[in-house]
């Protein structure tokens, strides 16, 4: 019969004393204070595995472990072994998971999903992404094992982002957010994406207006001003693309060599950098070709038809345009590099009389078909490059004076 063991009390736990060998004061239950010639005092606990074989478990150290939390640790052993489960292996289990979440830290996830997926995107948006997290969600939330982020530690992080009025950024950046998390799921290395939880919880967006000149007096301007400008070379020849392509900023500016057929006259632009994921071909116009080989002369070793001023391994910032266009004294509210495309949108439209499914095709937005099928990248493809050309020759015109009006300008009727 087991010998009956009086509790101990937090009286006779703080009063032990240092003696000249180690000593054992017991609670009952396997649980007993160890008590050392230095003065330390040691939670410790007896028990026997399965197999039979005694074995022990450290608790910590008095007073940091009272004797209360002593006591919680050695039931909470009790009813893993009551359960077949080792304690001593819990333990170390507990332990290894510890580590293993301080280095998988939010950080080094982050940064390792952006590793893994990189051939997915732009490098211009792998840039742009990186630059998001390391500026905004690193500081706040990058040294937390990502097993242990709740909701509201990413939407303190959100919350300093739209204080700033960028609203638009802190949806973007939480869409990052949850694609770490989701990544960080499939690796076993968290239990669920807890951006989800933040569905509502961010303002509203603002539905985005871009600032574009659609009357054709100004447009004759403004293409004077544009090759008047006498700014970086690749800004410059960018600014003169733009009206002619009329594709999205971030698009043109990520144009690269690879992309080009200037035989064929074709930008062909991959479906990753584009918006709607889908592969655009832009039929390029004679003056369009004539520019772009006019670059190939200043074409160095990177990929880029419009490289940083810093380095050519990475296409022109994303604010070059719109800074040159406040430079010839165009400002925000009047035009920006994404009003190119409202410009042509416009003018194609209710000026030249050019098919509207034409044009949306060229805006590289969604048509369908009479049976609701989107149209394939080739779709009308001649009819485009014919448009394209119409496009461009009237953009001459109007650069070189001509007063074109409805109905003035050739004949365009499709």
């Amino acid at each position: 019969m087991p010998r009956l063991v009086s509790p101990l009390t937090d009286i006779q736990v703080k009063n032990a004393k240092p003696k000249d060998k180690p000593y054992k004061l017991a609670d009952g239950g396997g649980l007993y204070l160890e008590v050392m010639p230095t003065g330390s005092k040691l939670w410790r606990m007896k028990f026997r595995q399965a197999s039979g074989k005694e074995s022990r478990l450290s608790f910590g150290s008095y007073p940091e472990v009272t004797l209360t939390k002593a006591r919680a640790a050695r039931a909470s052993a009790r009813q893993l072994r009551a359960n077949d489960v080792d304690p001593g292996q819990a333990k170390r289990d507990i332990k290894h998971a510890k580590a293993a979440a301080a280095v998988h830290t939010f950080e080094a996830m982050a940064r390792q999903w952006l590793i893994n997926t990189s051939a997915d995107r732009a490098g211009s948006t792998q840039l742009k992404n990186t630059a998001w997290l390391e500026r905004n969600i690193f500081p706040e939330i990058g040294a937390m094992p990502i097993s242990t982020i709740k909701p509201r530690d990413v939407l303190a992080a959100l919350r300093k982002i739209e204080a700033r009025g960028a609203v638009e950024s802190a949806h973007k950046i939480k869409q990052l957010c949850g694609q770490v998390f989701r990544y960080a799921v499939a690796a076993g290395l968290a239990d669920r994406d807890v951006t989800a939880d933040l569905r509502d919880a961010l303002s509203t967006v603002p539905e985005a207006h871009y600032a574009a000149i659609i009357d054709p007096k100004q447009v004759a301007e403004l293409l004077r001003s544009i090759h008047a400008y006498s700014g970086a070379p690749y800004a410059t020849a960018a600014l003169k693309l733009s009206p002619l392509v009329f594709q999205r900023p971030g698009e043109l500016r990520s144009m690269e060599w690879t992309e080009l057929d200037l035989d064929a006259a074709e930008w062909r632009i991959p479906g990753h950098k584009m918006k709607m994921k889908n592969d655009h071909i832009v039929p390029l116009a004679t003056q369009a070709v004539a520019l772009l080989r006019g670059l190939e002369t200043m074409h160095g070793h990177g990929p880029y038809v419009f490289p940083s001023i810093r380095t050519g391994e990475r296409c022109m910032s994303e604010n070059t345009i719109n800074a040159a266009l406040r430079a010839m004294g165009y400002p925000k509210e009047k035009m920006t590099g994404h009003g190119f495309r409202a410009m042509a949108r416009t003018i194609m439209d209710e000026v030249l009389g050019e098919r509207v499914d034409l044009i949306e095709h060229q805006l590289a937005h969604a048509v369908k078909d009479p049976n609701g099928r989107a149209y394939n990248r080739t779709a009308h493809l001649p009819a485009r490059r014919l448009m394209m050309q119409r496009w461009a020759d009237y953009l001459d015109a109007l650069r070189a004076g001509a007063q074109v009006i409805t109905g003035t300008f050739g004949n365009v009727a499709q």
